[in-house]
């Protein structure tokens, strides 16, 4: 009884977590598809001041409302339907693809193509550190989530005054290592939470909160890569 007690405890999070990266990358397909539509479409003009080459209202609107969306699904998952969770996670990943269409439009084939096998070694590489080892990354929490909110803030504040290539630089490799970081620790927090959370419709809110966390973590990852790539060129 205790043997089959755990291999169905161990095939549930096997399920849980094929759950969280299926969401993921169906996220990561879409944010990929939007941005690819963005630039053989024309729609990426809308984004950018063809004038001043600076980013338009459209542009601020899109970036500002994904990144409050990304918040209120945070705040609000435990009491959504996780189907209705679902669907806020591909809103969001919609609106990050037509917010990262500037900045494929300025990079290089070669240089996207890196920055995304780079960004999938090393995410897959920390994600599994996370749930593999015995070490507990639970004091990583507040240093990720003040480096994080540091890392918004710069984002925020480079959209109205210009920054520096050396200041770029840090800020660029500061962002890989806080979500690099974050992917280590979302996935031992999303392994430790499976196992003391009964409810299997908690369950399922708490895939679909996960697959959000680890996305934002891929995301990042890719952005901030890409960056360090294009200021070498």
């Amino acid at each position: 009884m205790v043997i089959g007690k755990k291999v169905a405890t161990h095939g549930g999070i096997e399920l849980y977590f094929k759950r969280i990266f299926g969401l993921m990358a169906g996220a990561v397909g879409l944010t990929a598809l939007t941005t690819f539509l963005m630039l053989v479409s024309g729609l990426w003009a809308n984004l950018i001041n063809i004038h001043t080459g600076g980013l338009t209202v459209a542009y601020y609107i899109i970036a500002f409302g994904g990144l409050a969306v990304s918040i209120w699904a945070q705040a609000r998952v435990f009491s959504m339907k996780p189907s209705s969770a679902a669907w806020l996670l591909f809103l969001y990943s919609v609106m990050m693809g037509v917010v990262i269409t500037p900045m494929i439009l300025v990079s290089s084939p070669a240089s996207v193509l890196m920055a995304i096998i780079l960004a999938a070694l090393m995410f897959g590489c920390m994600s599994l550190f996370g749930y593999k080892t015995a070490k507990d990354l639970s004091f990583l929490g507040v240093f990720l989530f003040l480096g994080m909110i540091g890392l918004i803030l710069v984002g925020v504040a480079s959209l109205f005054f210009p920054l520096g290539a050396t200041f770029n630089t840090v800020v660029c490799l500061i962002g890989v290592l806080v979500f690099a970081l974050f992917a280590a620790y979302d996935m031992q927090t999303l392994k430790n939470a499976y196992a003391v959370i009964g409810d299997n419709n908690q369950k399922n809110q708490l895939a679909v909160l996960g697959a959000l966390h680890m996305y934002i973590s891929f995301v990042a990852l890719f952005q901030y890569i890409l960056g360090l790539l294009n200021s070498r060129n």
